[in-house]
């Protein structure tokens, strides 16, 4: 487990060689955060009141109408998030192809499979919905469990994205796919996306609290200027820290189905990184 846990670690510092190497992937994942954000802008407002009710009182005393508007957000928020990381992936594997990729050519293929796209985020908002509202509405075994399977539909759909970049399938068959690639390397999956995560969490905790700390020193010292820069230059960078999380994530997602579809080929990652952390099991 230990040896695991070091070749995500491995992997995750090749992958990023391979970001730094083409910085402009920071795209993909900042369009689809100021994407988000207007959606949640357009949601937050009108739906306050019944969310705080909802809080207040439970689920039962939501409103039908704001089911609706909530399945509408979950729709449009995978959606989104979907589009531009198959975008994402689109480049990553053409970089692993040893190809030239744009942002544009990102785009385009996330465009032209929009409604297999927009298929694929109608039945995960309907998951994702009815899992809430059962979470909702259960005991803390129940929420347990609900829990669990949330994680497991995770981990199947896991490659989707990558499958929308590379084949020309459904939105069932895509899930297929999916499932059908992460039976080799679910485990390398979690504890890579863990690893990645694990990674950055502790290097946003770290600018966090230094910069945190020379915040108060600088408010204590009455230098308001000093604290409110130093506000500004800890959110941008945690903001970066961010936006590289999520990019990784989806370079890693690209050489695991690269390499659980029986390719290899993964660019700058060095061939032993991949062999050892993507190996399949039978």
């Amino acid at each position: 487990m230990f040896d695991r846990f070091q070749r995500s670690w491995d992997l995750a510092v090749e992958c990023m060689s391979l970001l730094l190497e083409d910085k402009s992937l920071l795209v993909f994942p900042l369009l689809s955060s100021i994407a988000m954000l207007l959606v949640i802008g357009s949601f937050a407002f009108p739906l306050f009141p019944s969310f705080a009710l909802w809080s207040k009182h439970g689920a039962r005393a939501m409103p039908a109408l704001t089911y609706v508007a909530l399945f509408a957000f979950y729709w449009l928020q995978y959606s989104i998030v979907i589009f531009f990381n198959t975008a994402l992936i689109e480049v990553a594997l053409d970089r692993f192809d040893g190809q030239e990729a744009s942002i544009g050519d990102g785009l385009r293929r996330a465009w032209s499979q929009l409604a297999v796209i927009v298929a694929y985020a109608l039945i995960a908002a309907t998951v994702g919905l009815i899992l809430r509202v059962i979470a909702e509405r259960v005991g803390i075994i129940g929420r347990i469990v609900v829990g669990l399977i949330g994680l497991a539909w995770s981990v199947a759909t896991a490659l989707v994205a990558p499958v929308l970049a590379a084949e020309d399938v459904g939105p069932i068959e895509a899930i297929e796919r999916s499932v059908e690639l992460i039976k080799k390397a679910w485990g390398e999956d979690i504890i890579g996306s863990a690893g990645i995560g694990l990674v950055f969490g502790a290097l946003i905790f770290f600018t966090v609290l230094v910069g945190g700390s020379f915040v108060v020193v600088a408010f204590a010292a009455h230098d308001t200027a000093a604290g409110v820069l130093l506000i500004v230059v800890s959110a941008l960078v945690v903001s970066l820290l961010g936006l590289a999380q999520a990019t990784l994530h989806g370079i890693y997602s690209a050489a695991l189905y690269r390499y659980a579809n029986g390719d290899p080929a993964a660019g700058g990652i060095e061939p032993r990184l991949l062999e050892d952390a993507f190996r399949a099991r039978g």
